[in-house]
């Protein structure tokens, strides 16, 4: 095992707005380049505007939006993001969210490549600390081009930053790109830390990190091995773990709260310091909040009882009971009430009516689209302050599930690790062991791996790629999306019709003004 480092990130003592010249500075050779890149505190400093772009969960490119991409949740308020368009299969090259997404992105490649092109000018006294910022900078490239790749499938790699006189830059191919990104991530995971010691420094790029994104990607593009290998480096280096608390029945639920904020199952998280939107983006409005992205019924009744049966299992008369009741004698999945708020429940005081006249009544604007609301990342010492609790893009348990898929896939669904990582995550939450006299079959045991995934990783943004991925996303992405059962009719609300096309929708538009800005761009598919 690497050394772990117990270095402090001196980044933290210099403010951003001190590299803004950094930022917007395009001249190379120009005397101010000179200047800037002598001294150390403003290598930090440029080091630290290339983690400004790690995305946050409900505001920047906010991660936790993407389940309103899935069949986990609807998202309403075009002023945060026109996802709706998305949906119902109306994006275009103009979509602002892409084109959000495309430009943060690029924003943060370039800002990486002038770091990488000029941090060799600085007199730095430990060498080592030089070299620990190259690599940082490398992952964080690498991190930023993933995102891009995964969203929009073939794009321009950025090895070096551009001028005006050669900006004309072709798409790559899908398989350099990937190469680049796994190339780029395993040398940075091979000279980084496995992990941080001190808490300032937790947030930086480490070999975890690298090996996690690893084994994402890899994941993604169906290549089980790496993934696997990747994820069982994590495993191996004995850094992390699943967070479990000694006082608390289920340590799941504190895990999104203030209580539990800092644990060593955080592999890779967004660090806030001040501001963000969770008040303002799920709690219900008779709290003092507003609701932009609401759990769907589909997501509710993904979760399975106490005694680890589906619902379906249990037969029509049951799931008739849970759809109306989804905590009935209060025996589901724990993990549900820890991630989503259900009707009738009282939340800070306030008893949740969306079915009757007042602020929280469904479809109201700033009010529950579907009758539920989103609990995960929701801490009430939020509402009368400003929000600080940080938010996890990578935490070990995505980690475990990462590698037994791989395992199952590759036809090692007997290996003892499978059920043995699944039962740590589901007795983290209560939850019983697999039963094995049922999931012992390469597709029971998909069809298992493929559920905890959608509950132990609910409203994290990780179920878009999965059901791309997974070849499901025509079938769950299609047709009525249904929220809580309304107790006037017994029937589910109808919130919204869904379109769409695999051959399209699985990779987002080029925007617009890359095209008409790029001779050499070209749109994907069906867009034209």
């Amino acid at each position: 095992m690497k050394k772990i480092y117990y270095l402090l990130f001196p980044v933290l003592l210099i403010t951003l707005g001190g590299c803004e010249k950094f930022l917007t500075h395009d001249n190379p050779t120009d005397v101010y380049d000179d200047i800037w890149w002598n001294t150390e505190p403003n290598v930090a400093a440029a080091l630290n505007s290339i983690y400004v772009g790690i995305p946050d969960g409900s505001s920047g490119r906010q991660l936790m939006f993407l389940d309103a991409l899935s069949d986990n949740a609807v998202a309403r308020q075009s002023l945060r993001g026109d996802y709706e368009s998305y949906v119902k299969g109306l994006q275009g090259p103009n979509w602002g969210v892409g084109t959000g997404i495309w430009d943060d992105d690029y924003r943060d490649i370039r800002r990486a490549n002038r770091f990488l092109e000029n941090i060799d000018r600085a007199y730095m006294p430990v060498e080592t600390l030089k070299k620990q910022y190259i690599y940082e900078a490398r992952a964080l490239r690498a991190y930023y081009h993933m995102e891009l790749f995964m969203f929009f499938g073939r794009i321009t790699i950025m090895k070096q930053s551009v001028t005006p006189d050669n900006s004309y830059l072709p798409r790559n191919s899908e398989q350099e790109i990937y190469d680049f990104i796994i190339s780029e991530l395993t040398e940075c995971a091979n000279n980084l830390p496995d992990k941080y010691i001190v808490n300032v420094d937790l947030k930086r790029m480490s070999a975890a990190t690298c090996w996690g994104l690893v084994s994402k990607l890899a994941l993604y593009y169906k290549k089980y091995d790496v993934a696997r290998d990747a994820a069982k480096k994590i495993i191996d280096m004995n850094a992390y773990s699943l967070r479990k608390s000694t006082t608390l029945k289920n340590s799941y639920a504190d895990l999104f709260l203030y209580v539990g904020e800092v644990n060593d199952e955080r592999i890779f998280f967004r660090e806030i310091t001040s501001g963000g939107n969770q008040w303002n983006t799920f709690a219900p409005q008779g709290t003092g909040g507003k609701t932009v992205v609401s759990p769907s019924a589909s997501m509710v009744n993904a979760y399975e009882t106490r005694q680890g049966k589906t619902l379906t299992e249990l037969g029509p008369d049951s799931m008739a009971i849970y759809a109306k009741d989804p905590n009935y004698r209060n025996n589901r999945d724990p993990r549900m009430i820890a991630s989503i708020i259900l009707p009738g429940s009282t939340y800070t005081g306030v008893v949740l009516k969306p079915f009757e006249a007042g602020l929280d009544k469904l479809g109201d604007q700033n009010s529950t689209s579907t009758g539920f609301w989103i609990n995960k990342y929701l801490d009430p010492k939020d509402k009368t302050g400003t929000r600080t609790l940080d938010f996890m893009i990578m935490r070990y348990a995505e980690v475990l599930l990462n590698y037994v898929e791989a395992l199952v896939e590759l036809d090692d669904y007997n290996n003892p690790d499978v059920v043995k990582y699944l039962n740590e995550i589901r007795s983290r939450a209560t939850m019983p062991n697999v039963n094995t006299t049922v999931y012992n079959t390469k597709d029971k045991l998909r069809e298992l791996v493929r559920r905890e995934r959608r509950v132990e990783l609910a409203f994290e943004g990780v179920r878009y790629y999965d059901i791309r991925r997974w070849g499901i996303f025509e079938q769950v992405m299609n047709g009525q999306v249904t929220g809580a059962i309304d107790p006037s009719t017994n029937q589910p609300v109808n919130v919204e019709v869904r379109s769409a096309k695999a051959n399209r929708d699985m990779i987002w538009p080029v925007p617009q003004k890359e095209l008409l800005a790029n001779p050499k761009m070209d749109q994907n598919p069906n867009y034209n």
